[in-house]
């Protein structure tokens, strides 16, 4: 198995946004976990620094409306916490990973606390039902396995 991947974030209408590469750590029959590094400029939010260099750990699914992202810092390879983006099913193909992003985020601290992030651009998107209460059902999901440490929020005390 070639363990070189090529990340395509697509906006809600399928355009893509942002290329990047990463090296494939395990593979399943629905799922893909990778190892990527933030390759942007330092950036400081609210809730968080990304900064250049961090290590991301990677999980992509063909059967579930969001993907988690596992932060790590640049310097000493430290948890900084879990960045989980909503969107339709990643379409995992040879070499390439591809997810239509739909706005809505969850960042989860190493402590636990969650927030969820630009509901606002996710409410404004123009997007049927059907798809607004899938990532409903994501976001419930998520929320439920980080209180109950289930993997990959085994790591919160």
């Amino acid at each position: 198995m070639n363990d070189a991947v090529t990340v395509i974030k697509n906006d809600h209408a399928g355009r893509e946004v942002w290329r990047y590469e990463g090296r494939i750590l395990e593979r399943g029959k629905t799922w893909l976990v990778l190892e990527a590094f933030f390759d942007r400029d330092d950036r400081d939010t609210d809730y968080h620094t990304f900064r250049r260099g961090d290590r991301f750990v990677e999980r992509f699914y063909g059967d579930r409306w969001y993907s988690i992202f596992e932060m790590h810092d640049v310097d000493d390879d430290h948890l900084t916490g879990w960045y989980c983006n909503f969107s339709r099913p990643a379409r995992i193909e040879d070499g390439t990973v591809v997810a239509d992003d739909l706005a809505l985020d969850l960042y989860i601290a190493p402590s636990g606390a969650s927030t969820i992030l630009d509901q606002d651009e996710f409410d404004a998107l123009a997007l049927d039902e059907a798809t607004r209460a899938q990532v409903g059902r994501a976001l419930g999901e998520l929320l439920q396995q980080a209180a109950q440490r289930q993997p990959p929020f085994d790591a919160i005390p």
